[in-house]
């Protein structure tokens, strides 16, 4: 059977300690995977590459939304990164959830994981070519990154207007999960717990990898063990939590059945031709 969530340990020491009070109300964090993207349905790997929602996966964020709002949950902020399909999912989600008011920050901080080289290619064709440890290895290891993509690449994001802000020597060129969580704790610690601090509902709407390394630290999951976990498109995970950001119970999904079926989904990519 496949496993979608790995049993938290409670550390005692892991992450900081914010504040001694509690907040005026204790703060639930909601993640929201994208749905289903074009290039999901088409199984190639996608990375910063720029594409929306296909029509299945508009409807997972439809039914994301639906979920928070028979959850009785209310979203005081967003988080998303600054993908189209994550920001789409999250426009979408909040609709059906009557929340589309919610103020919105986005960061590149929240984007998928870069898959460097791998970028564009057909994740069944990438298995066979280089075989199934080379692409266990680049999909899931925790830190050996793909290759690097090519500044002359099509589907490179050198010159992306999205990323004018920031410096260029900063806009990787390709990544490993352990890269991911390097880029991504600094915006939760910064941005993210300062509104659940203030004892906010947020909603973050972003990626597979990006929310694997959330998860991995907020469940305190080993190197080894995230490895195994898989999150699905378009069902919301909740966190309750505790004056220091910690998970006072173990997370849940808001359609577990659907989660399990699309945890298991996305750990067969790369099988489907």
């Amino acid at each position: 059977m496949q496993k979608i969530y790995k049993a938290r340990q409670f550390p005692t020491t892991t992450g900081p300690h914010y504040f001694s009070h509690t907040p005026p109300n204790m703060p639930k964090l909601v993640l929201v995977r994208h749905g289903q993207s074009e290039w999901n349905e088409k199984n190639l790997f996608t990375g910063w590459v720029d594409v929306r929602l296909s029509e299945v996966g508009q409807k997972e964020a439809k039914r994301a939304g639906e979920l928070i709002k028979e959850a009785g949950i209310n979203v005081d902020i967003l988080h998303t990164s600054k993908l189209s399909r994550a920001i789409q999912t999250a426009n979408l989600a909040l609709d059906a959830a009557d929340q589309l008011y919610v103020p919105v920050k986005r960061s590149w901080r929240l984007n998928e994981r870069h898959y460097g080289a791998l970028q564009g290619k057909d994740k069944a064709q990438t298995l066979e070519q280089y075989g199934a440890e080379k692409f266990q290895i680049w999909r899931r290891s925790f830190d050996v990154p793909p290759p690097v993509i090519e500044e002359d690449s099509a589907y490179t994001q050198v010159g992306d207007i999205r990323y004018k802000d920031i410096d260029p020597a900063v806009v990787p060129k390709t990544e490993s999960l352990k890269l991911v969580i390097d880029r991504m704790l600094p915006y939760f610690h910064d941005d993210i717990a300062g509104d659940l601090l203030a004892g906010k509902t947020v909603l973050v709407a972003a990626h597979g990898n990006s929310l694997r390394a959330l998860v991995k630290y907020l469940d305190n999951i080993s190197d080894e063990d995230i490895a195994g976990l898989n999150i699905p498109t378009g069902i919301p995970l909740v966190y309750e939590l505790d004056a220091n950001l910690r998970p006072t119970k173990e997370a849940y999904y808001l359609d577990p059945e659907a989660a399990a079926a699309g945890a298991a989904a996305v750990a067969a990519q790369g099988s489907k031709k």
